[in-house]
């Protein structure tokens, strides 16, 4: 198994860690323990990790994506991807941090990095993501800039299902 300090890395194991985390969430839904996961990337484009994403939102568990480029997911979809919201914020620079966040019912996990979820990002480069140990770090990352992005006003765009 995979310690949930293990450095993420681009081509050997981030697909595979980041798929283990989306099944394990599906798993906490199936028994009732909820979740929820918060991505914040540049682009997503990768059918691989779309298709998760799409298999974790049927499951029931909630999702929101801070995509600031490029999304081929379309979200709100009843029966694929009505547990998904994207919401893109353009603002005058542009901004090369990703947060990927699991909520696990109170051990939560956060990855900083710079992986988006392109197929040239997940397979091509060499890209580093990195588990985020200290806990008041991750609490401040989930409370106060996660939630400052999920609850922008001014800048921010909902993707509807049309991907518009």
């Amino acid at each position: 198994p995979i310690s949930s300090h293990t450095r993420l890395e681009t081509p050997t194991n981030l697909r595979h860690v980041i798929t283990g985390r989306g099944e394990r969430k599906m798993a906490n839904q199936s028994r009732g323990q909820g979740g929820h996961l918060i991505f914040k990337m540049n682009a997503l484009e990768d059918p691989g990790m779309i298709k998760l994403l799409y298999r974790a939102s049927q499951a029931g568990v909630r999702i929101d994506l801070l995509v600031r480029g490029l999304c081929c997911l379309r979200p709100g979809i009843p029966g694929v991807s009505e547990n998904i919201r994207v919401i893109s914020i353009l603002g005058r620079f542009l901004e090369h941090s990703r947060i990927f966040h699991f909520a696990n019912g109170g051990k939560e996990e956060t990855y900083l990095g710079s992986a988006d979820w392109m197929p040239r990002n997940l397979f091509e480069r060499c890209e580093v993501v990195f588990p985020v140990k200290d806990k008041a770090a991750r609490t401040r990352i989930q409370d106060e800039i996660l939630a400052e992005y999920l609850a922008d006003t001014a800048k921010a765009r909902l993707m509807p299902e049309d991907g518009s």
